[in-house]
């Protein structure tokens, strides 16, 4: 009986695609779920834990990210300035109606990958945008609808 040897993709080996997502009226934890597992590469049959296998994200649209509930008033991020007594916090809402709303988007992947130097890695390749417009056109990005893949995906508010 010959024993078959477990395969482990080399660096080299590793082939990156470009990708482009709509997050308009996207679920943003549905959304940040498979932006992480394409950013991991775990959808490809030649996925090692210990190697960057994902592909590059580009997210449009992120201001219009949908959030299900009473999320949008109620869920609070917290950051601490490093000083006593300071501990700062700001709602989702107020993020998307902010300067910088595809922070949202961002934090909600970047805390689904690991917290290590190969997530950070792989975070590099997380390229979010507020509105619909990216300057990754030159990359050529497959768009993918993720709206259609499961009616769940996308909510209208």
């Amino acid at each position: 009986m010959v024993a078959m040897k477990t395969f482990s993709a080399k660096p080299s080996e590793v082939t990156r695609g470009w990708f482009l997502i709509d997050a308009e009226d996207m679920v943003l934890g549905r959304l940040a779920s498979f932006v992480a597992m394409r950013l991991r590469g775990k959808h490809k049959p030649i996925y090692t834990p210990h190697i960057d296998c994902g592909d590059n994200i580009v997210v449009i649209n992120a201001e219009k990210v949908a959030l299900t509930g009473n999320k949008r008033a109620d869920k609070t991020y917290y950051w601490h300035t490093g000083y006593p007594g300071g501990i700062k916090s700001r709602t989702a809402g107020k993020i998307l109606d902010g300067k910088h709303p595809e922070r949202v988007v961002i934090k909600a992947v970047e805390r689904m990958i690991s917290r290590n130097p190969l997530g950070r890695r792989q975070m590099r390749k997380l390229h979010v945008y507020a509105g619909a417009e990216h300057p990754h056109d030159a990359q050529k990005p497959e768009a993918i609808d993720l709206a259609a893949m499961n009616p769940k995906n996308k909510r209208s508010a």
